[in-house]
């Protein structure tokens, strides 16, 4: 009863009743959580072994979500392939919360959480929410990062002369986290226990519209990450059967 007098006094509800769609607007995109009627993901296409890393990360007091591809190939009634999750947690406390999970990557630190073993086994990846950085304002190193590993030992956001990012290991809120993802369809958080999209760029509309939109400038946000290159070529040939097209912006520097 506390609890839901002070979420009523700062404003804040429970789940969107109904179904129903709720908007709050942030510096990085307007907030909107989607209910289960809007986006009518079928429940038994989630993995197990990702609702008990969602659950867990929830019990262990920290926010969590299944994120990205996973929430894409759902909206559009496809079993996922592969799950992960995005939490506020640091990758230490991700670890530290379950048995077999290890620590990966030196550019962007996840964990993997594996359950099973030898051919059977899974692994649900999970990472932490990162901020949204100018790439204008990180550490510049001059070589790649095969060449400036002594540079690069240590720093947490650096990119090369070409812009391309290095390290990206600054931690952040889950509105700046999905402002750095790459699609509007790719940028969408799903919580399996309430049945509620996050949604902060309109990607459950793009996905309604079979629409495949970069978020920001296209032509800075490739440079920064050639493989988003590799990625837009993929889920073109991947979602194309589906009806998907790109948005001319965002096909344009290809």
């Amino acid at each position: 009863m506390i609890k839901k007098f002070i979420d009523k006094l700062f404003g804040k509800s429970g789940n969107p009743a109904n179904g129903a769609s709720r908007v709050k607007k942030s510096v990085f995109g307007e907030r909107c959580e989607v209910g289960p009627k809007d986006h009518a993901i079928d429940p038994k296409l989630v993995d197990e072994r990702a609702m008990d890393v969602v659950h867990t990360l929830k019990q262990g007091g920290y926010e969590a979500y299944i994120v990205g591809g996973a929430v894409r190939d759902l909206l559009v009634g496809l079993r996922p392939k592969d799950f992960d999750v995005a939490t506020d947690a640091t990758p230490e406390q991700v670890k530290s919360l379950f048995r077999r999970a290890f620590i990966i990557g030196r550019r962007f630190r996840i964990v993997h959480v594996v359950y099973g073993r030898g051919r059977e086994h899974e692994v649900i990846e999970v990472s932490t929410f990162r901020a949204h950085l100018d790439s204008s304002l990180a550490e510049q190193v001059g070589g790649n990062e095969r060449t400036s590993k002594s540079e690069l030992a240590g720093m947490k956001h650096a990119v090369d002369a070409s812009g391309r990012v290095l390290r990206d290991n600054v931690w952040g809120p889950m509105e700046e986290d999905a402002a750095r993802r790459d699609f509007t369809i790719n940028a969408m958080y799903y919580d399996p226990e309430t049945q509620i999209v996050v949604d902060y760029h309109h990607g459950t509309r793009d996905a309604k519209k079979k629409i495949i939109r970069m978020i920001g400038d296209p032509a800075p946000r490739y440079r920064e990450d050639p493989v988003r290159i590799i990625r837009a070529v993929r889920f073109a040939a991947k979602l194309s059967a589906l009806g998907f097209k790109f948005e001319d912006k965002t096909v344009e520097p290809l």
